[in-house]
C-alpha cells in the first residue's frame, strides 16, 4: 500500500524489454534518423508529411474524410473524419517545423581578404560559438522572376564539398577569451566560406568599363556567381529571392554504444513531426475527429503568414466544419477540442544538474514530457494547462502503459521558454506542452532517449485515437 501511494517515474527501457518490443523500438529509430537526416529545414519537412500523406489516401479535396493542406510549402494539416462529431470533441496535436539555423542575408555574397563568403543571419535561439569551425550544409531554395524554383541541396550528399564559418585560433584570442561568450562571437562575423579561387581564363572586361583595379578585387566572387549560374541556373539578383540556410552536415546517428541516444541536427521538433505524423497514420478508426498540423515560425515567434498566430488552423477547421457539419459553430469545436503542443522539453543534463530543480526535471529514457506550464519566471508568456485536463491525460497513459514524466525547463528565474501552446489556449482549449527530453537543445547536434522516440509515438497514438 505504500508503494502505491509514493509517485516514480518508469524507465521507458524497463517498459519496453521484450525482444519483440526492442526490435520495434530500433526500427522506428531507423526510420527517424532517415527522415532527420534528409529533412534539414521546413520546407523539406512539409514536403516528406505531403509525400507520406497521399501515399496514406489523403486527398486535398476537402470533402474527403482524409484532408490535407498546405500553407506557402511551410505548413501543413492533417485532417480525419471520427465516428463522432465536430461538436463532441476534436483531437488536435501541432508541432513545428522549422529549427534554429542561419539564414543568407538579402545581399549575401561579398568577398574579403581574397575569400567569398556568404552573410548570415541567424534564425531562432542559437548559442553563436557552437556554429563555428564545423560543417555546414546549404539548404533552400530560390526562385526566379518566371516563378520557376531551384532547389538548393549542397553538403550532405556524397562526394558534395561542405561550408565552414572559421574560428579565431587560441594564438591570437586572448582578447576574445576576456570577454563573456555572448560578446565575444559577432553575428556580423558567421560568414559562410564560400570559395578562394578566381574566376578562370575570363575576358578582362576592367579596362572597357573602367573598373579596373576594383574589377579584380571581386574574381573570387565572381568564380562563386559562375559555379552558381552554371550548376544552377540562378544570378546574384535572384538571391533576393532565395531562402537558403546554411544547416549542420551529415547525418544524424545513434549515440552510445548501447545505441540507446539519437544524436543529430532538428530533435526540436522534427522528432515531435515524425512522432505525429506516425501516430496520424496510423490510427485509421478514431472515435473522435483527427486533426494534426505542423506549423513554421514557432522558433521566433510563430508570427507570419505559417506560424500559429496566422489564421491558417481557422480557415481548414472552417472549410472542414462547411463540408463536412455545416450545422456546428467554430466557437463549439474549440470549446470542446483537446489539444497537445507537441514539443520537446529541456533534459537534466549531468554536466550541468545545478541549473534544474532535480525534483521538477526531465530525464532522458523515462518517457515523453508533461510540461504544465512554459514561459519564464512569473510564468510570463505561458499557457497553464488546468489540473482535470492533466488528469484526463495521466488517466490515458497509465491505462494504455505508456511512460511518462512531468517536469519544467530549469529553477525559477534561471529557465524559461515559449511553444504554440498559448497560441492555441487563447481559443479556449484544453491543451498541454507533451513532448521527449532532449539535451542540447537548439545546438547543431540534439540528443534524446531512442526509447523515449517509440514511447513518444505511442503516446500520440494513444490521444489521438481515444
Amino acid at each position: 500500500m505504500e508503494d502505491e501511494l509514493e509517485y516514480t517515474p518508469k524507465k521507458s527501457w524497463e517498459i519496453y524489454a521484450s525482444e519483440q518490443e526492442r526490435e520495434m523500438i530500433f526500427e522506428l529509430a531507423d526510420r527517424y534518423l532517415d527522415f532527420v537526416t534528409q529533412c534539414k529545414n521546413e520546407r523539406k519537412t512539409v514536403e516528406w508529411v505531403r509525400e507520406k500523406a497521399l501515399q496514406a489516401g489523403f486527398s486535398e479535396d476537402v470533402n474527403s474524410p482524409r484532408f490535407i493542406k498546405m500553407a506557402k510549402n511551410k505548413t501543413v494539416l492533417l485532417a480525419r473524419k471520427g465516428r463522432k462529431p465536430f461538436k463532441q470533441g476534436v483531437r488536435l496535436l501541432g508541432a513545428h517545423a522549422d529549427t534554429p539555423r542561419l539564414d543568407f542575408k538579402q545581399f549575401p555574397l561579398h568577398e574579403n581578404n581574397e575569400v567569398a563568403m556568404a552573410k548570415t543571419h541567424y534564425y531562432g535561439g542559437i548559442r553563436k560559438h557552437q556554429w563555428f569551425s564545423r560543417p555546414l550544409a546549404l539548404h533552400g531554395v530560390v526562385v526566379k522572376t518566371d516563378g520557376s524554383s531551384v532547389e538548393i541541396n549542397l553538403g550532405d550528399n556524397q562526394g558534395d564539398p561542405v561550408f565552414v564559418i572559421a574560428d579565431l585560433l587560441p594564438h591570437l584570442a586572448s582578447k576574445q577569451n576576456e570577454q563573456t561568450v555572448s560578446k565575444a562571437f559577432e553575428a556580423e562575423k558567421m560568414n559562410v566560406i564560400l570559395g578562394n579561387s578566381p574566376v578562370v581564363d575570363t575576358q578582362d572586361e576592367s579596362e572597357e568599363n573602367g573598373a579596373g583595379a576594383d574589377m579584380d578585387k571581386n574574381k573570387i566572387k565572381k568564380h562563386v556567381l559562375q559555379l552558381l549560374s552554371e550548376n544552377y541556373g540562378i544570378k546574384e539578383e535572384d538571391l533576393y529571392s532565395a531562402e537558403i540556410h546554411a544547416v549542420p552536415a551529415g547525418n544524424a546517428s545513434y549515440v552510445g554504444l548501447d545505441k540507446s541516444l539519437l544524436g543529430g541536427y532538428g530533435h526540436d521538433d522534427r522528432i515531435c513531426v515524425f512522432c505525429g505524423l506516425e501516430a496520424m497514420l496510423r490510427e485509421e478508426d478514431p472515435e473522435y475527429n483527427q486533426v494534426v498540423i505542423f506549423w513554421d515560425k514557432e522558433e521566433i515567434g510563430s508570427e507570419g503568414a505559417t506560424g500559429a498566430r496566422s489564421y491558417f488552423m481557422e480557415y481548414c477547421l472552417q472549410d472542414l466544419l462547411d463540408a463536412w457539419e455545416p450545422e456546428t459553430k467554430l466557437s463549439e469545436v474549440f470549446e470542446s477540442a483537446k489539444a497537445v503542443s507537441a514539443d520537446v522539453h529541456g533534459g537534466l543534463d549531468p554536466d550541468h544538474q545545478d541549473l534544474h530543480d532535480q525534483l521538477n526535471a526531465s530525464k532522458l529514457g523515462y518517457g515523453p514530457v508533461f510540461s504544465k506550464f512554459t514561459g519564464h519566471r512569473g510564468k510570463l508568456g505561458a499557457n497553464d494547462a488546468t489540473a482535470e485536463y492533466v488528469a484526463w491525460f495521466r488517466n490515458l497513459l497509465n491505462n494504455a502503459g505508456v511512460p511518462w514524466q512531468m517536469a519544467e525547463l530549469g529553477k525559477v528565474d534561471m529557465g524559461g521558454g515559449g511553444t504554440v501552446a498559448k497560441f492555441l489556449a487563447m481559443y479556449g482549449m484544453d491543451i498541454i506542452d507533451f513532448g521527449p527530453s532532449v539535451l542540447g537543445m537548439h545546438s547543431p547536434f540534439e540528443i534524446t532517449s531512442t526509447a523515449d522516440l517509440y514511447a513518444t509515438y505511442l503516446a500520440y497514438r494513444e490521444f489521438l485515437k481515444n
